[in-house]
C-alpha cells in the first residue's frame, strides 16, 4: 500500500527511477514540497550511473496532476508572504531541468494533465497518452495565464492551435495531443502494466534512449482515434490568427460556414466567461515567446507572475470558482472590450530576453 503522507513516492526497479505522484485526493496537484522532493531526487538520479532512465508517474485513476495548488498560492497571496514567487522559481527550474534532463523521462500521461501537470511532462523524452488523456493549460478560466513553459510549448505547436488552446483554456484529448504534438504515443491504460513489467526485465545495453523508443515502438502507437479537432482546425486558423482577442471574438461571430457556426458560438460563449486580461496577457506573451529560448519563455512567465498577484485576475478567480464557489467572478475589466492596452503594456515594460 502507497505511503498517503508521502506526496511523491521514489522507486529504483531494474535502474529505472519511479517518481509516482501521491496527493490523489487533490488531483496531484502540485505543491511547494512536492516540486522540491522531485528536484531533488532528479538530480540525485542524474548523478546515480546506476539510474538510466527515469518514469514521472501518478497514483489514482482521475489524474497526473490537475495543476499547481492554487488554494495554497490563494492563501499566500492572502497573508502576503513571499511564498508564491518562491513556488514559481522552484517550479519553473524545475520544469526547466525536465527540458535539459540527460537522461530519459517516461511520462505517463494517465487523466487529466493540466497546468503545473503539463510543466512536468512536456519536457519529457517520451510523452505517453492513455485513452483517459486529458491535456490543456486552462489558467485563463481562474484569472491567470499559461505558465511553466506553456508560453514555449504552446507557441510552437502548429498554426495557430496554441493560441486556441491558451486563450480558450480548453483542454484536448489522447488523439489530438498526438497530432498537435504534446505527445508521441498512445498506449491503453491497461497496458502500462506491461511497459512496467518490460521495463523490470530489460537488458540494458549502451543507449537506454534507443532501448526505450524500440520497446515503445512494439508496445505503443503513434495515433489514437477520435480527434475533435480535426473538423475545426481551418476554423482554428482563421479565427485565432487575429492580433486581439477582441478581433478573434469578432471573427469567430462572422462566421458563414454553418456546420461550424454552432462551435464558434460555443466557443464565444466560453470565451465571454474567461477573465479578459487573463486572454489578453495569454495572446500577446504567445506571441512573443515564438521568438524566445526556452530559458526566457520562462523569464517572461516569472516576470508576468511577481505581478500578477496585485495586477491580475487571479484571487478573484480562485474566489469565484473554488473558494466561495459562486461561480460568478467579477473579472477587472468585465470585459475584453473595455481592456485598456495601457494596462496590458504594464505587465510586459521591462522584459529583456537573455539568450541570444
Amino acid at each position: 500500500m502507497p505511503d498517503n503522507q508521502t506526496l511523491v513516492l521514489t522507486e529504483v526497479r531494474n535502474n529505472v527511477g519511479h517518481l509516482t505522484l501521491n496527493r490523489v485526493a487533490a488531483f496531484n496537484a502540485i505543491n511547494l514540497e512536492m516540486v522540491r522532493s522531485i528536484a531533488q531526487q532528479l538530480h540525485a538520479w542524474a548523478a546515480d550511473e546506476n539510474v538510466v532512465a527515469v518514469v514521472l508517474r501518478a497514483n489514482g485513476d482521475k489524474a497526473f496532476c490537475a495543476g499547481g495548488d492554487i488554494r495554497e498560492l490563494y492563501s499566500n497571496a492572502k497573508e502576503g508572504n513571499d511564498l508564491n514567487n518562491t513556488f514559481f522559481s522552484e517550479e519553473y527550474a524545475l520544469d526547466q531541468y525536465i527540458h535539459a534532463y540527460p537522461k530519459p523521462v517516461i511520462a505517463l500521461i494517465d487523466g487529466l494533465t493540466l497546468g503545473g501537470g503539463m510543466g512536468l511532462v512536456q519536457g519529457a523524452s517520451f510523452r505517453i497518452v492513455t485513452e483517459k488523456a486529458r491535456l490543456g493549460m486552462p489558467e485563463v478560466s481562474i484569472g491567470f495565464f499559461p505558465d511553466v513553459g506553456g508560453s514555449y510549448f504552446l507557441s510552437r505547436l502548429p498554426g495557430e492551435i496554441g493560441t486556441y488552446m491558451g486563450v480558450s483554456g480548453n483542454p484536448v484529448g489522447a488523439a489530438d495531443a498526438l497530432q498537435i504534438g504534446l505527445a508521441d504515443w498512445f498506449l491503453h491504460a491497461e497496458q502500462i502494466s506491461e511497459l512496467d513489467r518490460c521495463l523490470d526485465n530489460m537488458q540494458w545495453g549502451h543507449s537506454s534512449q534507443e532501448a526505450i523508443r524500440s520497446l515503445l515502438n512494439t508496445l505503443a502507437s503513434k495515433r489514437a482515434s477520435g480527434s475533435k479537432l480535426a473538423p475545426v482546425r481551418a476554423a482554428i486558423e482563421q479565427h485565432f490568427s487575429k492580433d486581439s482577442v477582441a478581433e478573434i471574438i469578432a471573427s469567430l461571430a462572422s462566421e458563414t460556414n454553418d456546420s461550424i457556426k454552432p462551435w464558434c458560438e460555443e466557443l464565444i460563449a466560453t470565451l465571454r466567461t474567461r477573465s479578459p486580461i487573463a486572454m489578453a496577457t495569454t495572446l500577446t506573451m504567445l506571441r512573443r515567446a515564438k521568438d524566445l529560448s526556452l530559458a526566457d519563455c520562462f523569464r517572461l512567465e516569472y516576470h508576468l507572475g511577481t505581478q500578477w498577484f496585485t495586477k491580475g485576475d487571479f484571487m478573484e478567480g480562485v474566489r469565484a470558482l473554488i473558494i466561495d464557489k459562486d461561480k460568478n467572478p467579477q473579472w477587472q475589466p468585465a470585459t475584453i472590450e473595455a481592456l485598456e492596452q495601457g494596462k496590458l503594456d504594464d505587465l510586459f515594460a521591462g522584459f529583456q530576453a537573455q539568450s541570444i
